[in-house]
């Protein structure tokens, strides 16, 4: 057995372990990358390097962004907002995120910080409306991935790109084509999810009053101190919403690291409104940190041994025209399920080149591929699942933890084949 199959059974065991009490998946990641590494002849050094340093930045800079937001008040005060603006609609107010992720991936923001600006938002709203959080992560995900394939995003440009450099003959329809097939899927998905929801009693039905958020500033009495403490509280919401308009613009207009725009906004914070510094780490998901980063460390080593490259080729197999595709696809879906999906986009595009010179269409052929890639995206082995995680209250993440696998899992086995027979003759 090489190395790249022993990897495989040792993921598999490492989350057949999750069943067992006390066993923590977080704490047995790192070490299971440092063994098998070993065994692999792979320095300490070596495996180190695979830790996603980036992935810490991000989730503790926007995390902390937003637990500065939510000790002042700011965030209660944004989300009662939402729910004015839809005249207290649930249904409408689930929607919010979706809509929030699809416009800014849309106009060119990049996944990682499209999910994080939405992630808060759409659990936020989840905890304080009774909404699941699986529904709302769901929903905000999947209008992340609705706008992913527009002429601006990373995967349409990708798309263009790979399909002009393989020669596989796309038409100059097709930046419109590849956007309204990731519409289409978002809306499918979203509009599913609705239905369940509704169904499940899992978004409530009819209309919520939006509570008066707790006041951050201590109360006094007298006039004057009320009128000194409403002027205090604009103030800290002035600042607020300036710091995270900020962080938005420069990382969406200027694609400046959001994950370090929100350390430095959340700093800046602490120190102009004298917070405990201490309250705004407790509120870091540390465990969600050592999870993801942990596994991810142990999928880069995966990668590096060849484990995702032995996986395809177990899967290639000879046929036709749609059976060819339909084996690229799963080869996407399950390859980004534990890695980058545009990284596994990028990879698989080199394949389709002999599947459209077999017949299939050459549009509709890199459109499965990019979203068999994409649609397993919302799992918690990845940035994405930290993020939903990191933003989630701390009793809801064990739950939501499951029910993220579970949804990665089944989005595995089906999302590929609807890609693929939906949109494969487009």
């Amino acid at each position: 057995m090489s190395m790249a199959d022993v990897s495989v059974v040792v993921l598999v065991a490492l989350f057949a372990a999750t069943l067992l009490p006390r066993f923590n998946l977080g704490l047995a990641a790192l070490p299971a990358a440092f063994l098998v590494g070993l065994a692999a002849d792979r320095t300490a050094e070596e495996v180190t390097a695979f830790f996603p340093s980036d992935f810490f930045v991000l989730i503790v800079g926007i995390t902390a962004l937003f637990a500065v937001a939510q000790i002042n008040g700011t965030l209660d005060w944004l989300l009662d907002g939402m729910l004015r603006l839809v005249g207290g609609r649930v249904l409408l107010v689930t929607l919010i995120p979706f809509l929030t992720g699809a416009v800014l991936t849309a106009v060119g923001t990049l996944p990682a910080a499209a999910t994080a600006i939405v992630a808060p938002i759409a659990l936020g709203l989840a905890a304080r409306y009774g909404i699941s959080p699986l529904i709302a992560a769901v929903l905000g995900i999947t209008g992340i991935i609705s706008g992913l394939l527009s002429p601006l995003a990373v995967y349409g440009t990708s798309a263009r790109q790979l399909g002009d450099k393989l020669g596989i003959g796309l038409p100059d329809s097709a930046p419109v084509s590849f956007l309204a097939g990731g519409l289409v899927a978002g809306l499918v998905v979203a509009a599913g999810c609705l239905v369940v929801g509704l169904r499940t009693g899992a978004i409530p039905r009819g209309r919520i009053t939006p509570a008066s958020p707790a006041d951050p500033i201590a109360p006094g009495s007298g006039t004057t101190e009320t009128a000194e403490r409403t002027a205090s509280t604009t103030a800290t919401r002035v600042l607020t919403l300036s710091c995270l308009s900020a962080v938005l613009v420069l990382s969406v207009g200027f694609d400046a690291n959001i994950g370090y725009l929100g350390l430095t906004a959340a700093v800046v914070q602490q120190l102009a409104l004298r917070l405990d510094p201490g309250e705004i780490v407790s509120r870091i998901p540390w465990n969600i940190v050592l999870l993801i980063g942990g596994l991810l460390t142990y999928v880069g080593l995966m990668q590096d041994l060849g484990a995702f490259a032995r996986i395809s080729d177990l899967l290639r197999v000879e046929g036709s025209p749609m059976l060819s595709l339909l084996v690229i696809c799963y080869i996407a879906g399950i390859t980004s399920f534990a890695a980058s999906s545009i990284a596994v986009f990028a990879t698989t595009m080199p394949l389709v080149p002999a599947v459209v010179a077999e017949g299939a269409s050459p549009v509709g052929a890199v459109l499965a591929v990019a979203l068999a890639s994409i649609l397993v995206d919302i799992n918690p082995l990845g940035i994405t699942g930290g993020l939903i995680l990191g933003a989630a209250e701390p009793d809801d993440r064990p739950g939501l933890f499951r029910n993220l696998l579970t949804y990665g899992v089944v989005a595995v086995i089906v999302g590929p084949a609807i890609a693929c027979f939906a949109f494969g003759w487009w």
